[in-house]
């Protein structure tokens, strides 16, 4: 039997769960359809999902078609909890974009679909509620084909439209308008089926568009769009259809060498970890042992495996299956198993521009709160907790304002940890703005560590990342344990910059080590006084990089959103001044119809001024879209963030803290 991994992915509110839910119900695998609104649905188990009737986390249920079984991954719809379907999509082999059929393209759907075709993951596109009134059948094509992708095909009609009696009629072999649409479509993306199209005297046959549509699907050229309604059951038919005639299945050997990714981690009853895992290749058996992410590895205890519904327990999970693994303490989301798949770490959507402080009501719950947050992290590590142990605080990384509300009621209902929250404040990043080196020597000057630190900070290409590199004459120097410190420590110590934020897109290269041999008194054992350990180099590296760093200097960028305003033609004298006095830089708008389409850049710090004010200023009738776009150099004040480390800048601070420590 095949597997086909699939994602249901959307805007909040179009309906992914109810989808979800008729697909099951479709399925025979559950008697009753859950409704969202009571809280009745199968993949939205936390009791905060369904109190406030929206997905904060994935899930995955399993359903059999024909020959097929299809892992389902339910994904959060709300922008603030885009994490979630980041780490989803590495475990995909295909997905289904909803998109309402009232409401059509949303913000919250071009970022989606951007992604997927970014990453090829072949995606067909759903468009629900057509039982709804102001339910558009053209309309809605139009503005799929102008704001997401021309790549699309409808692959049937709708008739009563906005009723409960809507219904869908899907396109065959005797629509001629269909076929002569779909094959125009399929010669726009392969040049030999377009030859062939306009050589053949008789004609493509049916069979053969059908073929080339598989294809193009397949590799994600182009989009059917299926029309229907996840509440009545119109249309969902044909969508099962082309979910398992038009996606790929997955592709993996089930012997030779394991490998996969861990997509989600869950507690189980008694706190222990349980990691959901996509296997590519190999077969995972009961009391194996296996090696995860970094040099980690752990003998599976227990193995349950997603089928019919829920996941149930088997002694083994092969290629192509998601599988609940128990057993992994250390393990993380996103750590490879077995053999990595991928040669980095992605992140496919842009990370959190936001953070705040979380304080406990009680003092006394203190504690209690850095493990759970920590526990919180692990499940979605973009948090990003931060611990200040200087000023005893705790900073966690946000999307907006409803994650905030979330993690809140989270430990309130289920930690018994009532907090609340700083203001929020947003996250810049430093780049070096020129070259900067600095080096100290073992045994030499001040230099209390035995060690031998010399480095080179400069920039490097935008979104790169940190580069770390070794000089040509320091290669084979030191012990490679040496080596691993001093790059683990660069990475630590460039979590905070010169003023405070992490430092990105840089290169550091090693242009000096040294170190003491393992020596001994006489007659005595391994000295650590006499000989150099890794300690030394996790000591030293942060002075010699930060002294590097700041020979080089930093800028400091803020994030900045992309909007897209739709407003009132009448709004447009307000609506300009507003932007300007929140430092948004605006394009020339465009009249549409009696509305005026306003696009532009705007701080991500400023975002939830502007939502604020839109309402008043556009009689209610704005619609404001945003997303994350890049970042930008700092241009007025220089904004700062209090350092949660030892503070290497101050040498003399940064040494009386660790010779404490040590």
């Amino acid at each position: 039997m095949r597997t086909l991994n699939l994602g249901i992915l959307a805007h909040v509110d179009a309906g992914k769960t109810s989808l979800t839910e008729r697909l099951l119900y479709a399925a025979g695998v559950i008697d009753q359809i859950g409704r969202v609104d009571d809280g009745s649905t199968q993949t939205d188990s936390l009791a905060l999902e369904r109190q406030r009737g929206i997905t904060i986390k994935s899930a995955v249920v399993s359903f059999i078609v024909d020959d097929i079984t299809i892992n389902l991954i339910d994904t959060p719809g709300h922008p603030d909890f885009i994490a979630e379907v980041e780490r989803v999509l590495s475990v995909l082999d295909g997905a289904v974009l909803v998109i309402s059929a009232v409401e059509g393209v949303q913000a919250q759907t071009r970022v989606l679909l951007r992604t997927l075709q970014r990453l090829r993951i072949p995606t067909l596109i759903f468009v629900n509620k057509i039982d709804r009134a102001g339910a558009q059948y053209e309309q809605t094509l139009e503005s799929i084909a102008e704001k997401l992708t021309p790549a699309v095909i409808p692959m049937g009609s709708t008739s009563n439209l906005g009723t409960r009696t809507a219904g869908v009629t899907p396109f065959g072999q005797s629509d001629a308008p269909f076929t002569a649409a779909l094959a125009d479509v399929l010669a726009d993306h392969n040049d030999a089926f377009l030859a062939a199209y306009i050589a053949g005297e008789t004609g493509i046959s049916y069979r053969q568009l059908t073929s080339e549509l598989a294809i193009q699907t397949g590799n994600a050229s182009i989009h059917p769009v299926y029309f229907g309604s996840a509440i009545t059951g119109a249309g969902v038919a044909a969508l099962t259809a082309g979910i398992t005639e038009l996606l790929p299945a997955a592709r993996g050997e089930s012997h030779g060498l394991v490998s996969g990714t861990v997509f989600k981690v869950d507690r189980g009853p008694a706190g222990e970890k349980v990691a959901y895992v996509r296997i590519f290749t190999g077969t995972i058996r009961t009391r194996d042992r296996i090696p995860f992410g970094s040099g980690n590895e752990g003998k599976v205890t227990a193995i349950r495996v997603f089928d019919r519904g829920a996941a149930a327990p088997r002694s083994s999970a092969t290629a192509g299956q998601i599988a609940q693994l128990w057993g992994l303490g250390d393990i993380q989301i996103g750590d490879p198993i077995g053999r990595s798949q991928t040669t980095s770490e992605q992140h496919y959507f842009a990370p959190p521009t936001l953070e705040t402080v979380v304080v406990p009501t009680d003092p006394a719950d203190r504690g209690r709160l850095r493990i759970t947050l920590a526990q919180l992290a692990e499940q979605d590590p973009l948090i990003n907790l931060r611990q200040d142990d200087i000023r005893q605080e705790l900073y966690v990384s946000l999307y907006g304002e409803v994650q905030k509300e979330v993690i809140q009621e989270t430990l309130a209902t289920e930690y018994d940890i009532d907090v609340s929250f700083r203001e929020t404040t947003t996250i810049c990043v430093e780049r070096p703005a020129g070259v900067g080196a600095a080096v100290e020597f073992n045994r030499k000057d001040s230099n209390p560590f035995l060690a031998t630190v010399g480095l080179c900070i400069e920039p490097g290409p935008i979104n790169s990342g940190i580069g770390f590199r070794l000089a040509s004459d320091v290669l084979g120097t030191m012990p490679l344990a040496f080596f691993k410190a001093v790059e683990d420590t660069i990475t630590e110590t460039l979590q905070q910059g010169m003023y405070g934020w992490q430092v990105i897109d840089c290169i550091v290269t090693v242009t000096h080590t040294g170190y003491s041999p393992r020596q001994s008194h006489a007659h005595q054992g391994f000295s650590k006084s006499m000989s150099s350990t890794g300690a030394d180099f996790r000591g030293l590296t942060p002075l010699v990089l930060m002294a590097a760093l700041k020979a080089a200097g930093t800028i400091v960028y803020e994030p900045m959103h992309r909007f897209h305003l739709e407003i009132p033609a009448d709004t447009l004298g307000p609506i300009l001044p507003a932007l300007a006095r929140l430092r948004a830089v605006p394009q020339i708008p465009t009249m549409r119809g009696s509305a005026y389409l306003i696009d532009g850049d705007i701080p991500a710090a400023r975002v939830y001024e502007l939502q604020q004010q839109l309402s008043g200023l556009t009689r209610g009738e704005g619609v404001f879209e945003s997303a994350f776009d890049h970042y930008q150099p700092v241009d007025d004040e220089i904004p700062s963030r209090p350092r949660t480390d030892q503070n290497p800048l101050n040498r003399k601070e940064y040494l009386l803290h660790v010779e404490r420590r040590v």
